[in-house]
């Protein structure tokens, strides 16, 4: 299925919000991402879905909304995917715990 632009931008809030969500309800700290396996490839998959929605966007869209690092949240996509055995579980818990949460917030601004 093809997705518009904005039907890719709902799907990032909602994937973000329901990560966010997940982490919140189920009292997961940063201690937790480092520690256990399963829950690394429990958080993986919606970090794989909102890169994959970024890195789709049209490159006007891109622009138009060019204080979001897309690339750098496609890269993280890319990165996991291709190159999970290496990954750097410290920079994940910060995009978890200390990005996302603005960024969902500047990605909700587009939908208003």
């Amino acid at each position: 299925m093809k997705y518009t632009d904005m039907q890719r931008i709902d799907r990032i809030v909602t994937t973000t919000r329901k990560l966010l969500d997940y982490l919140a309800d189920q009292g997961i700290t940063k201690e937790d991402v480092l520690n256990q396996e399963p829950l690394r490839w429990t958080i993986t998959t919606p970090l794989y879905n909102i890169g994959e929605h970024a890195y789709n966007l049209t490159d006007e869209f891109k622009e138009a909304h060019a204080d979001i690092p897309w690339a750098k949240i496609s890269g993280l996509r890319h990165r996991l995917v291709h190159d999970y055995e290496n990954t750097n579980w410290t920079l994940i818990c910060a995009v978890l715990f200390d990005v996302l949460p603005g960024f969902l917030q500047e990605v909700e601004k587009i939908t208003e």
